[in-house]
């Protein structure tokens, strides 16, 4: 247990202290449900690698990434010409690179999509019930060693970003993450830790004992942010419920 989590004073402080952070998006409790049942993008575990894949290369997640998964969606899902993880891994890389020019996101895309195909296959599973599996097994600790930790282009956030649309409740440790949950732990007199596992551990441990779910205070991280004057849980409000 950390220091604060007796039920003291400290405790109490920085319940009220996350508490006012979270009162600012109450619809990431609707949001991070979504993403714990897996049902981001319609439940398709395809739009969810390619999400992991783009946001990868830290591009803004809203305004660029989410349009050209869309696009994606649109071009290939809706048409019928990708339903698996194996049609992504047929698709050719000049189709692909349409509609995102990254090859280094395609290639990730893809060796992500050929590792749980495999588990897809070994387990008698769907594409779905494959990342569910895949997070279910995947140790936090172990991320580096992980056969999808070690595919090129993921790094811990990435990592991470998948186990929480397979449903695992958990942080990423982003540089907003990072700088909003700084500012909670300063107010509560704390200090952030200096490694990404033990920031993690520690939010997960803050969520816990202040009542909330690791995955919530990480996306009210995201969405607490403003972009033309509005916060985003206002702006992309008809956006969110659909991804």
């Amino acid at each position: 247990p950390l220091p604060y989590s007796a039920g003291g004073e400290f405790s109490l402080k920085l319940k009220d202290i996350v508490d006012s952070y979270i009162q600012k998006v109450p619809e990431v409790k609707e949001h991070c449900g979504r993403c714990l049942r897996t049902e981001r993008w319609d439940s398709n575990a395809i739009l969810m690698v390619v999400d992991a894949a783009f946001t990868s290369i830290g591009l803004n997640y809203f305004q660029t990434v989410v349009p050209r998964v869309e696009n994606f969606r649109k071009e290939f899902v809706e048409q019928g010409k990708i339903h698996t993880f194996e049609d992504l891994l047929a698709a050719s890389d000049e189709e692909l690179e349409r509609i995102w020019r990254n090859k280094r996101s395609w290639q990730m895309a893809k060796s992500i999509a050929f590792y749980l195909a495999t588990v897809k296959v070994e387990k008698n599973l769907d594409d779905r019930e494959a990342l569910i599996y895949w997070a279910t097994h995947a140790r936090l600790e172990d991320w580096e060693i992980d056969p999808i930790g070690e595919i090129k282009g993921v790094g811990i956030n990435s990592f991470q970003y998948l186990r929480m649309m397979g449903g695992i409740d958990t942080v990423m440790p982003d540089k907003i993450v990072k700088r909003v949950i700084d500012e909670i732990l300063i107010k509560a007199n704390m200090k952030i830790p200096s490694t990404d596992i033990g920031f993690v551990r520690l939010v997960e441990q803050i969520a816990a004992d202040t009542g909330h779910r690791a995955i919530e205070l990480c996306w009210m991280t995201w969405l607490i942010q403003s972009e033309a004057g509005l916060s985003r849980i206002e702006k992309y409000s008809a956006l969110l419920p659909r991804i």
